[in-house]
């Protein structure tokens, strides 16, 4: 990955509370695994914000070398990475999920 790309990457996570890099957009997922994500998202009522890795072949590949994650999508909170679309059910199940968001947004 060319530092351009990291730095680009780390801008992204840091400027926002929640980022979610994706296939397609909150308003129009491209897959089921990051339409969970959304609802998961939607349905805790916070903001968040995405970035369709379908439109970024660059983003698409570097996002996976970043998190050493290899699917999408890949959920950041407060800097941080937590995990994709299974990862967020369970913890969303366990309500730790709640918990985790109402600290991002506070700070």
């Amino acid at each position: 990955m060319t530092p351009e790309l990291q730095q680009r990457i780390e801008n992204l996570i840091k400027q926002n509370k929640i980022m979610v890099f994706m296939k397609g957009n909150k308003l129009m997922p491209q897959c089921g695994f990051s339409n969970n994500v959304v609802q998961i998202l939607n349905t805790l009522g916070v903001p968040f914000e995405t970035i369709d890795v379908l439109s970024d072949a660059d983003i698409r590949q570097g996002i996976k070398e970043f998190s050493a994650w290899p699917t999408i999508p890949q959920v950041y909170i407060n800097g941080e990475f937590v995990g994709g679309s299974d990862i967020l059910i369970e913890l969303y199940q366990k309500g730790e999920l709640q918990q985790m968001v109402e600290v991002a947004l506070a700070s």
